[in-house]
């Protein structure tokens, strides 16, 4: 049965935050199941205000996220440009027409919420197997847990995740001892991010790949959390509080770094006083040819991850770090406990220390082109959407 055509529901954020990495960390699942000769729907009803990032604000219009999700499967995947559903503040409905998409809803075999933030759409089908996937480990079960009162709304999306059949997670380690993810009551399945390893390849940006790379990015947000994240006495932080153990990296490490940069409190004095290029993450990445091109014009990645993927041993890997590796760009990363379940030494270097992550960038420059093509290799055989779809399946058991 996993190999006949399923009908199949993804839903996401990328009309919430239509940004370039946004857009990338949703939409591949779109193209990937499609891909997989499926028939694939991109959905996203999240009752909320979405984000400008031109005007820098919220907005109670929707006409900017709807442009942006048209012109992205327009551009990456035109068989799909009538494939998507955008339910703006839950009263206006945008691309395929809501007759025709109740008609998916009511015989869909998949749906799949991925970060949990859309509505479960009315009328599914009893047989339509409802799965919540985890893609901020440790954040979730820990407001899942203590139910934090500055997270809006936190009782209904409590209860969202509840009304899920099954709950996958990128915590790979989830299910080892040393991980302090709080399980809860629910029988967390592991999955990672998956990539359309052709909409990577490098020879189709000319403009780009007569560049000769020099930096070493990435892309982050400084403070993404509104209040204090706090289990079990223990505070648990975001980037911010990581990074500033890594501040003066540049000063000890011979290459040139630099980061695009959004959130609240960004230290940009600091961070440029000790030697980081430093732009503006949500201009520099605004669409999602921009985060690409981006990324093609970088040697490789160093970055750090969230204070509380790392404190909590969860085994998440970055989705960004999987399309730097998709575009044949080495990655060094701080290592949350993904090492368990990823090879690294050659194209994924993880590190724990600052002294580490100095060594894991010379050994990458004496030996870049081999880091590189290894990179592409381990995208390819750990995150191709080939590979991490059809295991999703697979584990959801969807019939």
């Amino acid at each position: 049965m996993l190999n006949s055509k399923l009908k199949i529901i993804v839903a996401g954020m990328t009309g919430l935050f239509p940004v370039g990495g946004v857009a990338w960390d949703y939409l591949q699942y779109v193209i990937g199941f499609s891909q997989l000769g499926h028939e694939v729907y991109y959905y996203e009803d999240t009752w909320s205000w979405p984000y400008h990032p031109v005007e820098k604000q919220n907005t109670a219009k929707a006409e900017y996220s709807v442009q942006f999700i048209k012109n992205y499967f327009e551009r990456y995947s035109p068989e799909l440009k009538d494939h998507w559903h955008y339910w703006h503040l839950h009263e206006n409905t945008y691309g395929i027409e809501k007759s025709k998409f109740d008609d998916v809803v009511r015989s869909a075999d998949l749906f799949l919420n991925v970060s949990g933030a859309s509505f479960i759409p009315e009328n599914l089908s009893r047989d339509c197997i409802k799965v919540f996937l985890d893609t901020d480990p440790g954040y979730n079960q820990i407001m899942l847990s203590e139910r934090l009162s500055w997270s809006e709304n936190i009782e209904r999306w409590c209860k969202s995740v509840e009304d899920h059949d099954q709950h996958f997670t990128y915590a790979e380690n989830i299910l080892n001892d040393e991980c302090l993810v709080p399980r809860l009551k629910f029988k967390w399945k592991t999955t990672r991010m998956p990539v359309v390893m052709n909409l990577w390849n490098n020879n189709d940006n000319e403009s780009v790949n007569r560049k000769d790379p020099r930096d070493w990015t990435t892309v982050m947000t400084w403070n993404a959390f509104k209040g204090k994240l706090v289990y079990q006495g223990k505070e648990y932080k975001s980037k911010g509080s990581e990074f500033k153990k890594f501040m003066s990296l540049p000063k000890v490490c011979p290459v040139s770094l630099k980061v695009a940069v959004g959130g609240k409190n960004v230290p940009l004095s600091t961070l440029k006083e000790n030697g980081w290029g430093v732009v503006d993450g949500p201009g520099t990445t605004v669409t999602p040819e921009k985060y690409r091109e981006f990324i093609f014009s970088s040697r490789g990645e160093f970055s750090i991850a969230k204070n509380v993927y790392v404190a909590m041993r969860t085994g998440w890997f970055s989705c960004r770090s999987v399309c730097y590796m998709a575009a044949g760009r080495p990655v060094v990363v701080q290592d949350t406990g993904f090492s368990r379940f990823i090879p690294t030494g050659n194209g994924v270097l993880a590190f724990t220390t600052l002294a580490e992550a100095v060594e894991c960038v010379k050994r990458v420059e004496t030996a870049y082109a081999k880091h590189s093509a290894a990179a592409r290799e381990i995208a390819d055989s750990f995150f191709n959407t080939k590979t991490v779809l059809k295991d999703l399946l697979r584990k959801a058991g969807v019939k």
